[in-house]
Parts: C-alpha cells; sequence; structure tokens
C-alpha cells in the first residue's frame, strides 16, 4: 500500500512539473521591460518578441510629467497626431486591459516624442489564436510580477495534486 502512495505521488509530482502555464492566464506585459516608457528604446522589436493576447494588460511606467500614453487609431500613429478627444494617460504607471482582438496603436504626446520612436504597435491576439499559435507553451511572464503570478499557480497546483495523491489513499 505504502509503494502505491508512493507511486501516485511521483505520477502527480511528475504530472504538474511538466504542466505549461495555464493558456487562459493573463499575462501583464511592462511596456519596454525594463527600461520603461522612454525615448531611446525600439518599441517596434520590443513588441515583436510578444505575444499579446485578450485579457492581458499593458503597463507603462515612466517618470510623469516627462511622458503620456494616448492611444489613437493607425493613422494618427503614422503621423504621430493626438485627437483632440483622446484621452491622455499620465500617471507614470498606466494600465492598459487588452479586451478584444485587433491592432492597438499607443504614443508619447510630448513634444516630438513620438516623431522620435515614442511609440509601439500591439496587435492583439483572440485566447483561440493565442493556443494555436506555433508553440502551446505560452511565452515567459515580462514582468516580476507576472513571473511571481505564474510560479505561485504552478505551485498551488503541486500542491492540489499532493493532497489529492493523499485524500485517495
Amino acid at each position: 500500500m505504502a509503494s502505491k502512495q508512493m507511486l501516485v505521488l511521483v505520477a502527480a509530482a511528475l504530472a504538474v512539473a511538466f504542466l505549461p502555464a495555464p493558456l487562459a492566464a493573463a499575462t501583464e506585459h511592462w511596456v519596454g521591460d525594463d527600461k520603461g516608457w522612454t525615448l531611446g528604446f525600439n518599441y517596434s522589436a520590443w513588441a515583436q518578441t510578444k505575444q499579446f493576447k485578450v485579457g492581458d494588460t499593458l503597463v507603462f511606467k515612466y517618470s510623469e510629467p516627462s511622458h503620456t500614453v494616448v492611444e489613437v487609431s493607425g493613422a494618427d500613429f503614422k503621423t504621430c497626431s493626438k485627437p483632440e478627444n483622446a484621452m491622455v494617460l499620465t500617471t507614470g504607471q498606466d494600465q492598459v486591459t487588452l479586451s478584444e482582438a485587433g491592432r492597438r496603436w499607443f504614443v508619447c504626446s510630448v513634444g516630438a516624442h513620438c516623431q522620435n520612436g515614442m511609440k509601439v504597435r500591439i496587435d492583439v491576439l483572440a485566447a483561440e489564436e493565442a493556443a494555436a499559435g506555433p508553440s502551446a507553451v505560452p511565452p515567459p511572464p515580462t514582468s516580476p510580477a507576472a513571473r511571481v503570478h505564474a510560479r505561485l499557480a504552478q505551485a498551488v497546483l503541486a500542491v492540489t495534486a499532493v493532497i489529492a495523491a493523499v485524500v485517495v489513499f
């Protein structure tokens, strides 16, 4: 009986160890990673290394009042124009939830910052599209908080599996 319990515990631990992070889990993307929302950073290259899906959050971190975040149309993105009725985010810790699939554009409206490259285009995938991508394993979290959240979720799964195995026997 003891060897049967040990076998179940080992099987449960192995199953949890090889489980990918949940596909439906939202990711918090720090725009510009540890550099934040600033001048002199290639946001186009940064965005190409990420997979954005519905439910994810963009976090724009910057020193206010040095910068802003404005969501604009594709045409305004190309010309670095801020529409009259645009909502301008100015907290320095702005969060934008990606609530639907499609393309989104963000610029800094301070001075010539946008013209100097402080703008980013985000292509948001539906959850199904993200899961059907080239890899079933999601990309690693892009912020320290997201990494902690992912590790915590895996630990909870492991503990749940062990408890379930012990209760069964």
